[in-house]
């Protein structure tokens, strides 16, 4: 069973431009990539400056992503994170979320994402407080489908230590108080997952009553450690067998748009070939697909040094001889590869804190 395949744009850092986000969503979608989601923690008008509008021109190029996507067949939806908002549901703060649904709507969303991540939540009430927010968005949002992202949506403690201890029995409770047609979002054992198995997914299958829809973190890059690598190898650790326990699947691509293409393909290789998938084989024929062969095969042979070394561990001269060979190139992925290698793709401690 193949799941809905997409891309969650919900990565810190430089945000794509639209014309890269036309790219990516236009090049997967023949290869089963049928949503793509808007959530860029960079766009502080869906995040900590929610309240505000977005600009004119910012809103005006929404929209036309949005009717790009609905000519391709793609679902386009946005991620919204009210933050804080469940420390402070007032009648103010309610108009400002009508206001918000009213505008995303009117950009063409088809699909709507509440992400309660990324703020603090150890509230001994917070499922309630949170499906309260949920419920008042359903009920004035035109979106066709809504996910809710919670506040605590992985197993991994690192979430504990960052905002909170969660409440005890937070997952249930809130999978409890939501309307069942609403999905809610999950990124496995850990943040960024290194695997998913239908045993560990039919238990948060049960905790949520509901199967979950997964937000896979790879190859996102947008730490400041992992932003020092490129995250090219094909998936792993995703048998076809989970398409059975979840409800979706959305890929947080890396920071270079095109190059993301590359395992994103494989990702949907591994669900249609089964026990058949073979990740070396699968990574050739998506870089083919994506770069051609020369870039491709430049591409196999430097996979040591672009995504396990990364540029920590390149030295100077190294980085130089790599930057001459993949500038030669004119295409977009080769040029992606030199971005990298002079570093405008860094992110910082303060891109992690602030937006």
């Amino acid at each position: 069973m193949i799941p809905p395949l997409g891309t969650i744009e919900g990565f810190f850092g430089r945000p794509y431009s639209w014309a890269e986000r036309t790219a990516l969503m236009r090049f997967l979608q023949p290869h089963g990539y049928g949503f793509y989601l808007y959530a860029p923690k960079a766009d502080t008008f869906l995040r900590r400056r929610w309240r505000e509008p977005h600009p004119a021109e910012e809103m005006a190029a929404l929209s036309a992503f949005a009717a790009d996507c609905r000519a391709a067949g793609v679902a386009f939806g946005v991620g919204l994170s009210p933050f804080e908002l469940h420390f402070d549901f007032t009648p103010e703060a309610k108009a400002a979320l009508t206001d918000k649904l009213a505008a995303i709507d009117s950009a063409g969303c088809r699909w709507l994402a509440i992400l309660f991540d990324d703020m603090k939540g150890d509230l001994t009430d917070l499922a309630r407080r949170q499906a309260e927010i949920v419920a008042f968005a359903a009920e004035r949002t035109k979106a066709e489908r809504l996910i809710v992202t919670p506040s605590y949506y992985t197993d991994d403690p690192l979430l504990d230590r960052v905002f909170g201890q969660r409440p005890s029995g937070y997952l249930q409770d809130l999978g409890a108080a939501l309307d069942p047609a609403i999905d809610l979002m999950w990124t496995g054992e850990e943040v960024c997952a290194l695997e998913f198995s239908p045993g560990h997914l039919a238990r948060v299958a049960d905790e949520m009553g509901r199967n979950p829809f997964l937000w896979d973190n790879y190859p996102v890059n947008d730490g400041p450690r992992m932003s020092r690598h490129l995250h090219l190898r094909a998936f792993t650790g995703r048998p076809a067998a989970i398409g059975a326990h979840i409800a979706g699947h959305a890929v947080n691509p890396a920071s270079q748009a095109i190059l993301s293409a590359i395992p994103m393909l494989t990702l949907a290789a591994g669900y249609a070939r089964g026990d058949d998938y073979a990740y070396g084989q699968a990574f050739r024929e998506a870089a083919f697909a994506v770069c051609g062969a020369d870039l491709a095969a430049l591409l196999l042979a430097d996979l040591g040094a672009l995504q396990d070394a990364g540029l920590g561990e390149l030295s100077e001269e190294r980085r130089a001889k790599l930057r001459v060979r993949y500038a030669a190139f004119d295409h977009a992925a080769a040029r992606e590869v030199v971005g990298w290698l002079d570093g405008a793709y860094a992110i910082t401690g303060e891109d992690l804190q602030t937006q």
